[in-house]
């Protein structure tokens, strides 16, 4: 089993962050709190890092992980161009549960799987993930959970089901709401939007953040399907 940290404890917070960033450089995985649910989170420029995140996860390249990122510097720096018909969404939601899929700045070199030149950028409204990518830098982050397996709001659950396929817990207790995902088929997840399109803003997954916040913030760009 992984060494898990309790980030309560200030001692254990920081032996878990200097753990976790050692990781991190190492090509290895962890699992992180986020706002929503915890995360298994990678190095994103390495190829090898990404690819144990998918195979602890049980998925394949056909599911590319999202990249969090401290920032809107740092997300800008990894686009190719962020759609100024979102600027809104990002000013409300930025830190939090919202995702946006944009076209990816080409000269990146990267491989996070069948992404179709694509790569769906969030900042996480949690204080232990944000100060680990200030340090870090982007990391692909997919929920901590087995493909099929609900994503984990407690760290030891996530602990349980990935095992060995990550070196460092940080455990910050329960996070997300469990109450939050109340649409039909919606997920305890960030909401993710493809934005790849020019014009066209399309809902992907339906998390906790509603599609009448979207909706009104984006009116007709919003299309369904």
């Amino acid at each position: 089993m992984p060494a898990i940290h309790d980030t309560a404890d200030p001692a254990s917070l920081l032996e878990g962050v200097r753990a976790a960033r050692t990781a991190i450089a190492a090509g290895r995985c962890i699992v992180m709190p986020t706002d929503t649910v915890y995360g298994i989170a990678a190095d994103a420029f390495s190829h090898a890092a990404v690819a144990g995140l998918l195979y602890a996860k049980g998925r394949d390249r056909g599911f590319p992980p999202p990249v969090l990122v401290a920032d809107r510097h740092m997300a800008t720096a990894l686009a190719e161009r962020i759609p100024p018909e979102i600027e809104p969404l990002l000013e409300a939601h930025w830190p939090g549960p919202l995702t946006v899929i944009v076209r990816a700045q080409p000269s990146l070199t990267w491989d996070l799987g069948d992404t179709g030149g694509t790569v769906a950028l969030r900042v996480p409204d949690h204080p232990i993930a944000i100060g680990l990518l200030r340090e870090t830098g982007p990391l692909a982050v997919s929920s901590a959970n087995l493909h099929g397996m609900p994503a984990p709001t407690e760290a030891a659950a996530a602990a349980e089901m990935l095992g060995d396929g990550v070196a460092v817990v940080l455990d910050a207790g329960t996070v997300g709401d469990a109450g939050a995902a109340t649409q039909p088929g919606a997920q305890n997840g960030s909401t993710i939007l493809d934005c790849s399109t020019d014009g066209v803003v399309r809902i992907v997954r339906q998390g906790v953040l509603p599609r009448e916040t979207i909706a009104a913030a984006l009116g007709e760009l919003l299309v369904d399907g």
